[in-house]
């Protein structure tokens, strides 16, 4: 199964799009249009009408998207949301929670035996299947009804198999560690070493001065070598 949703303005006209492909070798196209939504809405919409269609059929399915956030969602977040009774951690109700409750209810009935593959598939990179589910989802947010297809996969225009080898999540970028904060600053003016303990005074003391010298210090052992980097000591040196 693809699936996928999509927005005009967030929220705006939006549209989803699914398609299902049968092991007996048949496809069934769906779609629908809501107004106003958000683009996350129309994405979980995708997957969900589409587990609906399949609830009463057997088997593993392979859900293919290019929402991060619904993989997340469905398979990390969802617990802990439910634990809170449906809350962040900051105490906030989850958005779009009564989409969540539903999709959460489709894949629960499925069971183990019966498990779902979540496999990310990047959007607008040339992928068949993605790309018809995108120009349904697309079509519907513009109030279009386009032709959905259902038959054989034999007579099926679209390389609905052509998925990528890697469909893993992409890594979750960590969060920039906070700088650290600066020892003292140092300059040097007419052979006159100073230490400063914030930046503001040691630009006032260097600004507009030629040939002067300055640099932050991380630590002691810092101070001690930018100074002698400068044919200095510590001893030398000048507290602001």
């Amino acid at each position: 199964m693809f699936a996928d949703g999509a927005s005009s303005g967030n929220p705006g006209p939006g549209g989803w799009g699914t398609v299902i492909v049968l092991p007996e070798g048949k496809v069934i196209e769906l779609g629908g249009g809501v107004r106003p939504v958000t683009n996350n809405q129309m994405e979980l919409r995708a997957v969900i009408e589409g587990l609906r269609y399949l609830q009463d059929r057997e088997g593993q399915i392979d859900v293919c998207t290019d929402s991060v956030y619904v993989i997340r969602g469905i398979t990390q977040w969802v617990w802990a949301w439910r634990t809170r009774g449906w809350k962040t951690a900051e105490g906030q109700d989850v958005a779009n929670a009564d989409l969540w409750k539903e999709l959460f209810r489709l894949v629960a009935q499925r069971g183990k035996e019966n498990s779902i593959n979540w496999k990310f598939v990047r959007g607008h990179q040339g992928i068949p299947g993605n790309e018809r589910v995108d120009k349904i989802a697309v079509s519907y947010a513009k109030g279009k009804r386009p032709d959905l297809y259902e038959g054989p996969l034999l007579q099926y225009p679209i390389a609905i198999h052509d998925i990528p080898d890697d469909t893993s999540l992409p890594d979750m970028k960590p969060k920039a560690a906070p700088k650290a904060a600066a020892h003292s600053y140092l300059s040097v003016i007419h052979g006159v070493p100073m230490r400063h303990s914030s930046w503001k005074d040691c630009e006032a003391r260097i600004k507009g001065q030629s040939g002067a010298k300055f640099k932050k210090a991380m630590s002691p052992d810092d101070e001690d070598q930018i100074l002698r980097s400068w044919g200095y000591s510590l001893a030398d040196i000048r507290g602001s």
